[in-house]
């Protein structure tokens, strides 16, 4: 391998770490952010399931399709110049700074990615001796069938890092659950039949697996690939049993989601915890995680390919706005609990634009969020209402951009595809283009595969890197290193707000939130126990007879 600048440490703890980070007057970070085959295990009790249906293996990507029709809220045209993506190179948990010198939002932290050289060779045979190296990668999951779909969003729903209920209230999480699935079902169905029937995240992410685990050969390091699903199958409690049945030694951990958020990355990351506490095996088998790699080269040079790509459809390219569309998180989840993901969204973003304007595209862009559920504020600027904006102030050709999904999927083929090109064309938006998601783009699969090789010296160990002066020294290392860091950092967070305030506040939105979650559980908890209600009568519930 060529050089990597990095200093060993002799394993300090997390929180030593942390403390030494802090007094350097930077800004806060956090600590967080199938091989082809499984075997046929029960999925966790908690989750509901259906039998487990095999799909044949991938050898490439759902061909990727183009999508371009004919029929503003904070519009950026200017970039500043302070981010340089670096050649080969990611980071673990940097401060703002190492990236960006523009101040980030106060409870904001971002994570990063792994910190290497620029100018490592990853051709260069790993000395791997007798280790078994495995990759987990880790996603969302999707229902493959209709009837898989209530079962899955159970699932969802009865996951604390999705829907946060009052420590006094917990034991409501799955009779909540129940309830929102049972209630959301009907939609969701219309919305999958409307794809084919069901979510093709799980073949896509086989392939990206396959794919990986090729690009990974080729570079020498003979590694398997798994996957672990969060909410179905395969789940990652079975990827992780085969791991064990495959006698990996050492494991890479790598999110299929280039940004870190509570809701995807650490929920993830909460069950591996869970899991890895509990079996012998996996307390002596090293592994590290890549909480997000949003900022690696590779990733930004692929978004930029696509979109150049797409550009090129319209008649004046130059002409076209930009319009990034991620997927939302709760403003609390920002606000209250430090979640990095819109410090980190916002930054990818304008590293992409940076790349473009080195390719001369100076298109005029926007960020907007979409998928929003519930009562609380999430969020904004939304999709929705950007797309209805856009079209009043005269824009006539946009191009969206899904930037928070790595594949294919209900929010892209269905939300982004149908319900907001219709908007756009009712709001006076006359030519629409959509980029696909990165699939199996080369560019993407090759990046990905240098991620994992990077992070290997670091398996089982804590390092730091002074590849850069003004970087500070930061922790990398295990899953429960990790989100120990996050969690102390966490603590030192203004708390959740505590006492009313009157008026359109941030205060009175949060309690109006919580009040109207205490009374879908009443309702909820009365229809139930007494067998009447509107729920019966729509025939939601089942009516009791006597």
């Amino acid at each position: 391998m060529g050089a990597v600048k990095v200093l060993a440490l002799s394993l300090p703890s997390p929180a030593s770490q942390w403390e030494r980070l802090s007094s350097s007057n930077q800004a806060s970070t956090l600590g967080v952010n199938e091989g082809m085959g499984y075997t046929e295990t029960r999925p966790p009790s908690n989750q509901a399931s259906y039998p487990i249906r095999k799909l044949p293996h991938p050898t490439a990507c759902i061909n990727q399709r183009s999508h371009q029709y004919s029929g503003e809220a904070s519009v950026r045209t200017s970039l500043p110049k302070s981010r340089v993506v670096s050649k080969n190179s990611s980071r673990w948990l940097q401060t703002p700074s190492s990236v960006s010198k523009q101040p980030l939002i106060n409870g904001s932290f971002p994570l990063r990615a792994l910190v290497t050289s620029t100018t490592q060779d990853v051709s260069t045979p790993l000395l791997i001796g007798e280790e078994k190296i495995g990759v987990l990668l880790l996603n969302l999951g999707g229902p493959e069938t209709l009837d898989d779909v209530q079962p899955f969003l159970y699932n969802l729903f009865a996951d604390p890092d999705i829907i946060r209920l009052p420590r006094l209230v917990r034991f409501l999480q799955g009779p909540l659950a129940q309830f929102i699935s049972v209630l959301r079902a009907p939609k969701s169905k219309e919305g999958y039949a409307s794809i084919g029937g069901g979510s093709p995240l799980r073949q896509i992410t086989d392939a990206q697996a396959e794919e990986l685990r090729k690009s990974l050969w080729g570079k020498n390091v003979p590694a398997k690939v798994y996957v672990g699903m969060r909410y179905w199958h395969p789940f990652t409690e079975e990827a992780i049993e085969q791991i064990k049945q495959d006698g990996i030694s050492k494991l890479v951990v790598l999110p299929l989601y280039p940004q870190f958020s509570i809701s995807t990355s650490g929920s993830s990351l909460r069950l591996l915890e869970s899991i890895f506490r509990e079996d012998e095996y996996l307390v002596n088998m090293q592994h590290t995680v890549i909480p997000s790699w949003y900022q690696r080269e590779g990733y930004i040079k692929a978004m930029a390919n696509l979109i150049e790509k797409e550009l090129k459809k319209f008649n004046s390219p130059e002409k076209v706005m930009i319009f990034f569309s991620a997927h939302g998180v709760p403003v609390a989840y920002v606000e209250e609990a430090g979640d990095p993901y819109k410090a980190e969204m916002e930054e990818c973003v304008d590293l992409i634009m940076e790349e473009l304007e080195r390719r001369k595209l100076n298109n005029p862009y926007t960020l907007a969020y979409q998928s929003r559920v519930g009562p609380v504020e999430w969020l904004k600027p939304y999709t929705d209402d950007t797309i209805i904006e856009l079209g009043e102030k005269g824009t006539e050709s946009l191009l969206a951009v899904p930037i928070s999904f790595v594949s294919e999927h209900i929010e892209t083929l269905e939300e982004i595809d149908v319900e907001y090109r219709e908007l756009a064309l009712k709001s006076g938006i006359k030519n629409w283009g959509r980029v696909p998601a990165l699939d199996c783009e080369p560019t993407f699969i090759a990046d990905l595969a240098d991620a994992v090789i990077e992070s290997l010296p670091y398996v089982g160990a804590m390092a730091v890197s002074n590849l850069e002066a003004r970087q500070s020294l930061v922790p990398l290392g295990s899953v429960e290193e990790l989100l120990a860091t996050y969690d102390s950092q966490r603590r030192e967070l203004p708390p959740p707000v505590t006492m009313w305030e009157w008026g359109w506040t941030k205060s009175a939105e949060t309690w109006n939130g919580r009040a109207a979650m205490i009374a879908v559980l009443v309702l909820l908890v009365w229809e139930v126990t007494t067998g009447e209600g509107f729920l019966h009568q729509w025939g939601i519930l089942p009516t009791i007879t006597h």
